[in-house]
């Protein structure tokens, strides 16, 4: 037969249980100190009214009157009995000096020897005790009789011990519902605060709680992609390895409960980050990446922060751009093609309407003008990257109705550039330069764009792209570099991108980007970038 174990509680059912158990012994142990010490204080009480009586007993003039009688009982009796009747207290015993009573509740203890100690009295001093007598424990108090200067007799009155503990019951059954309610108030409070505590841990125990910790950290640091959570006052509450290095924040730096827009960010992503609305797939970038960002608020009745994931795209936005230039050339090549059928179509027609020589000078100027360009890009540019992606770009512009020329300043041998330059930065820097160009220039008079790329004493690399469109207004110099921005309507993927990955790539290298009027109208942007450093960076004693 399996014994059924009973399941782990959850922490609120153990704070629940560990509460109320300390409720109840916290509410015991004051209960049982109060009745002791109301005890104590009933004793005290008791001493004290006993000694008033027997004193006010002593002092009465008719006492004292009563004893110079031959038969003192016979007054005294009475008297003692009406003051145990009036004043609450169990006895009153009046003696004479030997201790022989003349009053007593119980009449046959009358003439027999008081059961108590009466010395400290026959020398004049009143004091109480406990002492079981006749009717039992009891608290008296023992006084002397003076007339005169002669202690005459004693007076001894007292309170039971049961008659005591009776008030004291009393007490204790008062205490006992109060404590009862604290109690009872006690259990109800802690059931609430901890039916909350249960609905926050999902009615998990500590050590399921535990593991999930363990879960929650591993998974946090194994994932690649960025992760960030943000409180209420958008101070980061916890940033995972990813983050820290998709956002540039040092390993070692403690950013925790630092606000965001100290963490020397791009405005754009810091507002991102800071926005109260969620954000779906927004493209951002820092020094040197493109990050897809999502944030969503953490609501529970109310805002308390938000979560923010981070995705690394840099390398998928360059092979975006890639492919794009090869749609760009694609279109082109097609475009080439029909242009070549139709004049395939034209030698054809002259041949066969017998006018060969024709044919072949139609053929043969037609090859000298594509060989020409081509002649005239290799020569100025060398680069074989820069070369083609010129080649491609003229083809394409040529197609949208734009002219494209290599100025002829141009002078880029090939192997100049050092490996730390890689090819497909040029093809982003470039490659967006003229794109814009060509979408500035595009449906204006004699559209133009003239490519400029140069070398400045072996140390410094030059792209320049001129247009002949509208230009850029002087006060949009600089925003016209900035994620977003655009003069143009956004399509379906959006715009003002190009341009920011054109800073982007030139920053990470060291370089530096302008945008300024041309002197025929339109606007011409300019990258430099260093070769120099970048091929001491590269050498092994070159280091930095």
């Amino acid at each position: 037969m399996r014994i059924p174990v009973p399941a782990p509680r959850s922490l609120a059912g153990q704070l629940f249980a560990m509460q109320a158990v300390l409720i109840a012994v916290v509410v015991a142990g004051y209960a049982l100190f109060t009745y002791i010490s109301d005890r104590s204080q009933a004793e005290q009480a008791a001493g004290r009214q006993a000694t008033s009586v027997a004193r006010t007993v002593a002092d009465s003039p008719s006492v004292r009157e009563a004893i110079r009688t031959v038969a003192p009982s016979a007054r005294l009796q009475p008297y003692a009995l009406a003051v145990v009747r009036d004043t609450d207290v169990d006895f009153v015993t009046i003696m004479d000096p030997r201790g022989i009573r003349w009053t007593h509740p119980d009449p046959d203890q009358i003439g027999l020897v008081f059961q108590g100690h009466t010395a400290p009295a026959l020398r004049g001093r009143t004091f109480t005790e406990t002492y079981t007598g006749t009717l039992g424990p009891s608290v008296r108090a023992v006084t002397p009789i003076r007339d005169g200067e002669r202690i005459v007799g004693l007076v001894s009155a007292g309170i039971r011990v049961e008659e005591i503990s009776q008030r004291a019951q009393g007490q204790l059954t008062a205490l006992l519902a109060v404590a009862a309610g604290a109690l009872g108030l006690g259990a109800i409070g802690t059931y609430v605060i901890n039916a909350r505590l249960r609905r926050h841990t999902h009615g998990m125990n500590a050590t399921e709680l535990s593991h999930m910790h363990d879960y929650h950290q591993a998974a946090l640091h194994a994932v690649r992609e960025g992760l960030l959570m943000l409180d209420g006052q958008y101070r980061v509450a916890l940033i995972n390895d990813g983050g820290r290095e998709l956002l540039g924040v040092g390993q070692e730096e403690d950013v925790v409960g630092r606000s965001v827009a100290r963490l020397d960010l791009p405005a754009p992503l810091t507002g991102a980050l800071l926005a109260s609305e969620p954000r779906v797939d927004e493209v951002h970038l820092t020094a040197d990446r493109v990050l897809v960002v999502n944030t969503s608020p953490v609501t529970g009745g109310q805002q308390h922060g938000s979560v923010v994931t981070l995705r690394d795209v840099t390398e998928l936005q360059s092979l975006m751009g890639e492919l794009d230039s090869e749609r760009g050339f694609t279109q082109a090549l097609r475009s080439q093609a029909h242009e070549a059928a139709n004049r395939l179509h034209t030698v054809v027609s002259l041949i066969e309407l017998g006018r060969a020589e024709e044919a072949v000078d139609f053929a043969t100027a037609e090859l000298e003008l594509a060989q020409a360009l081509t002649d005239q890009v290799v020569a100025a540019v060398s680069e074989p990257v820069l070369a083609a992606l010129l080649l491609g770009k003229t083809a394409q512009a040529n197609e949208r109705g734009v002219e494209l020329v290599v100025s002829p300043d141009s002078r880029m041998d090939d192997g100049l550039l050092p490996d730390t330059l890689p090819a497909r930065d040029l093809v982003t820097i470039l490659g967006n330069l003229i794109d814009n160009a060509v979408d500035a220039a595009q449906g204006g008079v004699r559209p133009r764009v003239t490519v400029t790329a140069l070398t400045e004493d072996g140390s410094e690399l030059i792209l320049r792209v001129a247009d002949t469109g509208p230009g850029v207004d002087p006060d949009h110099a600089e925003a016209v570099f900035q994620r977003g921005f655009s003069t143009k309507p956004s399509g379906p993927g959006g715009r003002g991108l190009g341009l920011a990955l054109v800073r982007q790539a030139t920053s990470r290298h060291g370089g530096a980007l302008s945008v300024t009027s041309a002197d025929e109208g339109g606007a011409v942007f300019e990258a430099r970038l260093p070769l120099k450093d970048a091929a001491v960076a590269k050498s092994p004693g070159g280091a930095v």
